[in-house]
């Protein structure tokens, strides 16, 4: 039975990390993808799932670190290998956008609405304790 990995392969879901952020101001979004994707493939994807125009890519294939296990108190220890992983760097035409970063609005209001309504029975919780004294 294979592991699973951290890694959504069915499905492409932008990577949302700082570098990547960096690169969204040149119009360019990360990828995980499975290691035998070409290019050509990548791009059919990203732009039937997303609904945008490619115009550049560049992949790149991480080595999996090297991690240290030991079997047992009198065993020898040894050495093995994370999983490579294959990060795909998507270039869209000029307007095109996918949303990484981005909350929708309601999502926020509702946020703010909840601490709010915390602040509000707190402060009441005290108001009531001090009267009780």
């Amino acid at each position: 039975m294979a592991k699973e990995t951290n890694i959504k392969l069915h499905m492409l879901e932008p990577r949302a990390t700082e570098k990547t952020y960096r690169e969204q101001t040149k119009r360019t979004y990360a990828f995980a993808v499975k290691k035998t994707e070409t290019k050509q493939e990548i791009a059919k994807k990203v732009e039937k799932e997303f609904g945008v125009t490619v115009t550049d890519i560049r992949t790149l294939i991480r080595d999996g670190k090297k991690t240290k296990f030991s079997k047992g108190k009198h065993a020898y220890p040894g050495t093995t290998y994370r999983q490579d992983k294959k990060i795909a760097y998507v270039t869209l035409k000029e307007g095109d956008k996918i949303k990484v970063f981005e909350e929708p609005e309601d999502v926020k209001s509702d946020a703010k609405e909840a601490k709010k309504e915390v602040k509000t029975t707190k402060k009441a919780d005290k108001n009531a304790a001090k009267e009780n004294k």
